[in-house]
């Protein structure tokens, strides 16, 4: 019969996908499963970044799980506190609690073939084992330090966006922010208002839509819970509206494409209202399509500069000094305090495997995988050779538009073949080959053709695009198509054996 392990099922991640996982096996009548989470607290993303005005840069109704809405959202676009007091009353709403394991990083897992169990390997130098394994890290799993030459020479203090230090005061400071993505969009204009000066160092300008942020009356809040299927039209209508803007035109578009036209209008226009001057205007222009990155949204980014105390700076860096950064015109921007805004290490990047190492049946290197092949999963879920071992944000998994949408669906695709391999009584299941590459197939032929592999986005340093040059990070498909497919998939897409086979 083999080992029998210390859990039927391991979580990895406590974040929004892993806690979402854990309230679908608990809804399956799987119970035996524990979370795994590094940190001291549950909440991911949510839970570290805390950096000034950090906030959800999609509309609240379409920020959550279809199963549980939350009628007080205060805002349309709630700030972070917000998120983190939902994420904290699921994990009491669905006693999670006791299945959570914080403190505890797993530093290597592997595949244990006589005994069909996941062997993982835990900071503490113990090892924990299961049959199954849901791998729920985000997107984003660590932020990167940029490679710039001379930052270990500064003098001053350091601060990285996604570990926001409270305790500094940027009050009267000389303040420079490296990076011009979402996190910038959100955290600059705060840190203009109390900074003596401030300097951004932008590689590329970001597409950004004005915010319809609105206060959420409690009218309508009290209307939403009395009501819940008020809400539930409001989400579907919020939801049809992502799904037009970043899978209508980043996954599905053309260049060309009307959606697109019409945003990169939109936005040009709104920008010509806030900045008047037209060489910062300039500057302040993406010089790639609308869709090669992610856009964002916000009031006062483009009006920010305007400011008398900001300077934005196009030149690139040419070397941090001891007591500021000197950009390649030459100028030394003199500077207190720098802040890093320069993005994450994503979950499809080998390195994360390299220092984590996951190894499968017949040597399997998860690493190695990804770093030689073009990346990929069936369905976003699964891989050959990793037996009983299930993405929750893997590979061609993300429409784009809604999280919760993608982690309601690859939860369902998980448990579906975790209770078909109980039926059958099978110890080990695995996805076919055959099933796998037909999947990429797919996906690739769809993904390849999409609005951001032909859209002059070559140089837009997008992470939408992988380490192959591949558009891996997005399904090319609307959320209904994953949706559904995750319910008819055929469950002989996975060969099933017992320990002894």
């Amino acid at each position: 019969m083999g080992q029998t392990p210390e859990y039927e099922v391991v979580v990895v991640g406590a974040g929004f996908g892993g806690l979402g996982a854990a309230i679908a096996l608990r809804a399956a009548g799987l119970t035996d499963f524990v979370i795994l989470e590094r940190a001291a607290d549950i909440g991911g993303t949510w839970r570290d970044n805390t950096y000034p005005d950090v906030a959800v840069d999609l509309p609240s109704f379409t920020y959550q799980f279809s199963f549980a809405p939350n009628p007080r959202w205060s805002r349309v676009f709630p700030k972070g506190a917000e998120v983190k007091a939902y994420i904290d009353h699921l994990a009491d709403r669905y006693q999670l609690r006791q299945h959570l394991r914080l403190n505890t990083e797993m530093t290597a897992r592997e595949w244990d073939e006589v005994n069909h169990l996941w062997r993982l390997h835990l900071g503490d130098g113990s090892v924990l084992t299961a049959r199954f394994v849901l791998t729920a890290l985000g997107a984003f799993v660590d932020p990167k330090r940029p490679d710039l030459p001379g930052l270990a020479e500064f003098t001053g203090k350091v601060v990285q966006a996604a570990r926001w230090d409270h305790g500094h005061d940027l009050s009267g400071e000389r303040v420079a922010v490296i990076g011009t993505g979402s996190t910038a969009v959100q955290l600059v204009p705060k840190v203009a208002r109390v900074a003596s000066r401030l300097t951004v160092f932008q590689r590329r300008a970001i597409w950004v839509f004005a915010k319809p942020d609105l206060k959420i009356p409690p009218v309508l809040q009290t209307l939403f819970a009395r009501v819940p299927a008020v809400q539930r039209a409001v989400r579907a209508v919020t939801s049809a509206v992502v799904e037009a803007l970043l899978v209508g035109t980043v996954v599905l578009g053309k260049p060309g494409s009307v959606v697109a036209k019409i945003a990169e209008t939109g936005i040009r226009a709104y920008l010509r209202t806030q900045v008047a001057d037209p060489v910062l205007r300039a500057k302040l222009t993406p010089d790639y399509g609308f869709g090669c990155k992610r856009p964002s949204v916000s009031n006062t980014y483009y009006r920010t500069y305007t400011r008398p105390n900001v300077d934005l700076v196009t030149e690139g860096i040419e070397r941090i000094t001891a007591t500021g950064v000197r950009s390649r015109d030459g100028r030394l921007h003199e500077v207190d305090t720098l802040i890093l805004a320069t993005g994450f290490r994503l979950s499809n990047d080998p390195e994360n495997y390299r220092k984590v190492p996951v190894r499968g049946r017949d040597g399997f290197d998860l690493a190695q995988f990804y770093a030689g092949n073009k990346v990929q999963a069936y369905e976003g879920v699964s891989i050959p050779k990793l037996p009983n071992s299930f993405f929750i944000f893997g590979p061609f998994s993300w429409t784009g538009s809604s999280w919760h949408v993608m982690v309601e669906t690859q939860s369902h695709h998980a448990i579906r073949v975790i209770t078909e391999a109980r039926r059958r009584g099978a110890t080990a299941v695995e996805v076919s080959q055959r099933a796998n590459d037909r999947f990429f197939r797919f996906v690739h032929r769809r993904a390849t053709g999409s609005l951001i592999m032909t859209n002059n986005c070559t140089g837009a340093n997008t992470y939408y695009i992988d380490h192959h040059g591949d558009f891996s990070l997005l399904r090319p498909t609307t959320a209904w198509q994953a949706w559904r497919a995750s319910r008819r998939f055929s469950l002989d897409d996975y060969t099933y054996r017992t320990v002894g086979q």
